[in-house]
C-alpha cells in the first residue's frame, strides 16, 4: 500500500513540475490532462487520489511512520 502512495505521489510531483516548465515555455505539458482529458471524471479522481496519497505521506512523515525516510 505504501509504495502505492509513493508512486502516484511522485506522479503527481512530476506532472506539477511539468505543468510549471510548460508555462515557462508557453505550452501544455499536464500529462494526466493529455492522458485523461477527454474522460474528466476520471481525471478528477486521478487528482484526488493524488492529493490524498501526499496526505497520507505527509501524515506517515509527521507521525514517524515513513519508511522511505530515516528520523535519526
Amino acid at each position: 500500500m505504501q509504495m502505492l502512495v509513493v508512486i502516484l505521489a511522485s506522479v503527481g510531483a512530476i506532472n506539477w513540475g511539468l505543468v510549471g516548465l510548460g508555462s515557462f515555455l508557453n505550452t501544455d505539458l499536464n500529462v494526466v490532462n493529455m492522458l485523461l482529458g477527454g474522460w474528466p471524471t476520471v481525471e478528477a479522481v486521478v487528482y484526488l487520489l493524488v492529493g490524498i496519497c501526499g496526505l497520507v505521506l505527509l501524515y506517515a512523515h509527521f507521525a514517524k511512520k515513513c519508511t522511505a525516510c530515516s528520523h535519526g
